[in-house]
């Protein structure tokens, strides 16, 4: 009998330990501790009738394992993003009017057939082109926007490190899973906003209004803790 062996050590102190809490679990959490092995087999007899069949079983048998091998290193180590990399800068000469059309598919998931890249645009006091228009999933990093009436606007998973939404309105908008790190919010108007999931990691946001803000309770644990608020701002929010 022929056999391969694959043994992939998992060290307790490489691969942190997650847990996931779920109500039915169907599969077995994996003893990170001890080795991971993957055993193929593959045997043949010493007839010479079967020795071609018995070869080319062993050789299928050997190419299974190194799929479950491959497989194995690929499901126990966790992903890990050193960072996020974004597309390169379109050169469309017109993308920047694409916010003016917007995207019509997928908005609350940020589904879409080709992305929104309005990084380094300028709609400074733009009053009707961003009205109600969907830019889910756009990348606006570095874009200003500045005293823009982005009233009703939708922003699921929008990429905004980094730019700037001075005064602008975002009353009844649906800003889910945003990313504001960085982005210069002074003064911006959030009246019955949807914020859940949305971070303002480093953001600016004196004189921000969050009147009815819609956000969940973790959500405005992480927004609380940004300094910049205002005292009005922290009292509309309900933070501690």
């Amino acid at each position: 009998m022929a056999t391969a062996t694959f043994s992939l050590p998992l060290s307790q102190n490489k691969f942190p330990l997650y847990h996931f809490s779920s109500a039915r679990r169907r599969f077995p959490i994996p003893d990170l501790h001890s080795p991971l092995k993957i055993c193929c087999s593959g045997s043949g007899d010493g007839s010479k009738s079967r020795e071609s069949l018995f070869q080319f079983k062993k050789e299928i048998n050997y190419v299974a394992c190194g799929i479950l091998a491959a497989w194995a290193v690929t499901a126990a180590s966790p992903v890990i993003a050193a960072g996020q990399r974004l597309p390169p800068l379109s050169t469309e000469p017109n993308r920047c009017e694409k916010a003016f059309v917007g995207n019509t598919i997928g908005q609350a998931n940020g589904v879409y057939d080709k992305p929104i890249d309005l990084r380094f645009c300028d709609y400074t006091n733009d009053k009707s082109n961003l009205k109600g228009k969907s830019l889910a999933a756009a990348l606006m990093s570095d874009a200003k926007f500045d005293g823009a009436d982005m009233t009703e606007v939708v922003m699921s998973k929008a990429y905004a490190v980094g730019a700037s939404f001075r005064g602008v309105d975002f009353s009844n908008a649906v800003l889910d899973r945003v990313n504001f790190g960085k982005a210069d919010l002074k003064g911006a108007v959030f009246k019955n906003t949807v914020l859940s999931g949305s971070t303002f990691d480093e953001a600016q946001l004196e004189d921000a209004i969050f009147e009815d803000t819609i956000i969940g309770y973790i959500d405005l644990q992480k927004i609380c803790r940004n300094t910049s608020i205002g005292p009005d701002g922290r009292a509309e929010l309900g933070c501690r």
